[in-house]
């Protein structure tokens, strides 16, 4: 397993990794659904997102891609978030220009933040947007599903929070880049 940077306190280590918990449970709770679990939705429900079909793809790739971005929070703590991994031709054990990382994280920070409070405030009117039969009538699922997403609502402040402390490390001058080795060994 890869060690976090040794300058990197605990708070941003912690952070990072939360992030990958952010995105599980809505990403499980999708992954029921495109298999047919009852989450809350009706048969016609179920049909309406294309399940069984090409929705099942949709959730199980959006899951997927939720989880991945969400991962790539951790080289803001971790040594391939600096020095380009081994197996990479052409660019490893090079330094990443620092950048090239905080820019897309900060972007996506911005964006799942927005992206979280505008799904917060239209939560309160969700159940007037459904088409009827398409939701059981049971408030168990509506539970269920904010459970599962709530957690969504931290990933744009905590990637904000490990954004801004990687920027700050990366640019201090504190710590010679050549200090790290790749991923895997020396070049």
């Amino acid at each position: 397993m890869t060690k976090t940077v040794p300058d990197v306190p605990r708070w941003a280590s912690l952070a990072a990794h939360a992030t990958l918990l952010t995105t599980l449970p809505s990403g499980l709770w999708r992954i029921a659904m495109g298999l047919g679990v009852p989450v809350g939705f009706t048969e016609q429900g179920l049909g309406e997102f294309g399940i069984p079909g090409w929705g099942t793809a949709y959730v199980f790739g959006l899951s997927l891609l939720a989880e991945s971005l969400a991962f790539l929070t951790l080289g803001l703590v971790r040594p391939w978030g600096e020095v380009w991994p081994r197996w990479i031709p052409g660019l490893r054990g090079r330094r990443i220009p620092p950048l090239a990382a905080i820019v897309p994280a900060a972007a996506g920070a911005i964006a799942l933040t927005v992206m979280s409070v505008q799904a917060l405030v239209r939560r309160v009117g969700a159940g007037s947007s459904m088409p009827p039969g398409t939701w059981e009538e049971s408030p168990v699922y509506g539970v269920v599903m904010a459970v599962c997403y709530a957690p969504l609502l931290l990933w744009g402040p905590l990637l904000a929070a490990v954004t801004v402390h990687y920027a700050r490390r990366r640019f201090s001058g504190e710590r010679p880049q050549y200090t790290l080795e790749p991923l895997g060994g020396r070049a």
